[in-house]
């Protein structure tokens, strides 16, 4: 990807997100815009977004995302200064979605592996215990009391 295509993506994933966020702050609250991929003559580009929420609040934020996508554009050609403003296309990204059932799995096996060793230590000590009371030859101490008897 060249260098000036990525400044421009970037740009625009800055403007259109302050631009969502001030407007429209209501129905904005749980967009992000995660990035922003442009075509080689700077006239098309691809707008990521994720939502937190489920699948009908990614719908929504989709349908809310479409109806103002002319906006966007106008404020987008106010603010960024190129020879033609590029058309808006939104894209759901489900990296973030998947990044969190990916780091749920990962605590769930770190308490699972937890668990274990928290076993294995117990019955390590048990068993170090179990060999401190036996003599070499295997047999059981006898403790002080029974050896007064």
């Amino acid at each position: 990807m060249s260098d000036r295509k990525t400044r421009v993506g970037e740009l625009i994933q800055r403007e259109l997100s302050d631009a969502i966020h001030s407007r429209w702050r209501a129905e904005s609250v749980a967009i992000t815009i995660t990035g922003v991929d442009i075509a080689h003559d700077l006239k098309k580009s691809r707008v990521f977004y994720s939502v937190i929420g489920n699948r009908e609040a990614v719908a929504r934020a989709g349908k809310f995302l479409m109806s103002i996508r002319n906006e966007l554009r106008y404020i987008m050609g106010k603010n960024v200064i190129l020879k033609f403003t590029p058309e808006i296309k939104f894209v759901y990204d489900p990296s973030v979605e998947r990044g969190m059932r990916l780091l749920s799995v990962m605590d769930e096996l770190k308490e699972k592996e937890a668990a274990e060793v928290a076993a294995y230590d117990a019955s390590l000590a048990e068993d170090l215990k179990t060999q401190k009371d036996q003599d070499c030859d295997g047999t059981q101490h006898q403790s002080q009391s029974e050896e007064e008897e």
